[in-house]
């Protein structure tokens, strides 16, 4: 666990890496109620650019958010995801691609109203196993200070 005041500006984290699967597009559709055809239709897919199924590009936010935290250095210290910023989706997340995120603390901005917190700015890429970028953003994290 690391607390706001023990992070720095510049510093790179990378994640623990997970494969996407069918079960995980499955589910993200039947939660979402996303069923369209370039994730859920095979046949339909076999004729696009990609000539496969993709990922949901917020399934992929999703896992983002999920492989952040298995780091540990929130755990006990994460108050709110309090935003997103300049999400992109760069590449298309296929079923079966591993991805892991390199994340970099941008900016840290401390709290005027409540002196025990700060927003943690994190520049994350998510990276699929060859090295490709397939999203980028801006994640805003608050995180409580460091105990007195």
């Amino acid at each position: 666990m690391k607390y706001f005041d023990e992070l720095y500006e510049g510093e790179i984290i990378i994640t623990a890496a997970r494969t996407m699967t069918e079960t995980d597009v499955v589910m993200f559709a039947a939660t979402t109620g996303d069923y369209n055809p370039v994730h859920t239709d095979a046949e339909y897919m076999k004729k696009s650019q990609y000539g496969q199924r993709i990922v949901h590009g917020l399934l992929g936010l999703s896992v983002s958010q999920g492989l952040l935290f298995r780091t540990g250095i929130l755990d006990g210290s994460a108050i709110a995801f309090a935003g997103i910023d300049e999400l992109r989706f760069t590449a298309p997340i296929k079923i079966g691609d591993t991805i892991h995120g390199e994340v970099t603390v941008a900016k840290l901005a401390a709290s005027k109203s409540k002196p025990d917190r700060g927003i943690v700015y994190f520049d994350y890429k998510l990276v699929n196993q060859n090295g490709e970028i397939v999203q980028t953003s801006i994640q805003k994290i608050m995180l409580m200070k460091k105990p007195v």
